[in-house]
């Protein structure tokens, strides 16, 4: 299985930004995709996931009613869309993916089992 984020870059305070996970690999078309980011210095936060098995999404709190997801079963393919950004939203994003249906979970401590490489974005004030 492999993944490939894209997407990021420099956003002004305010703009809109959206990161792209390419996932290949997976036998079943059914898996769980979540989108995480690493701040300098700070701990890696959950930002949302999909639970493909039972379309649940759940959301970080920092980026809940700013940050959405979609994804394009046909392409294999998970949106991150990010709206309202903040200085704060800086950092390296990740998507990453399971085939486990309890791998999204409210509480993103799940550890994935497929990760994406980083994709940077800063968002200056």
């Amino acid at each position: 299985v492999q993944l490939q984020a894209s997407g990021g870059g420099l956003v002004q305070a305010g703009g809109s930004l959206r990161l792209s996970c390419d996932v290949s690999g997976f036998d079943s078309g059914y898996y769980a995709i979540g989108w995480f980011r690493q701040a300098p210095g700070k701990p890696r936060e959950g930002i949302i996931c999909n639970n493909q098995f039972d379309g649940n999404t759940y959301y970080g709190k920092s980026t809940k009613g700013r940050f959405t997801i979609s994804r394009d079963s046909a392409k294999n393919t998970a949106h991150l869309q990010m709206t309202s950004l903040k200085p704060e939203d800086t950092g390296v994003y990740y998507c990453a993916a399971d085939s486990w249906r309890g791998a999204c979970r409210e509480d993103f401590l799940y550890d994935y089992e497929y990760w994406s490489q980083g994709t940077l974005v800063t968002v200056s004030s």
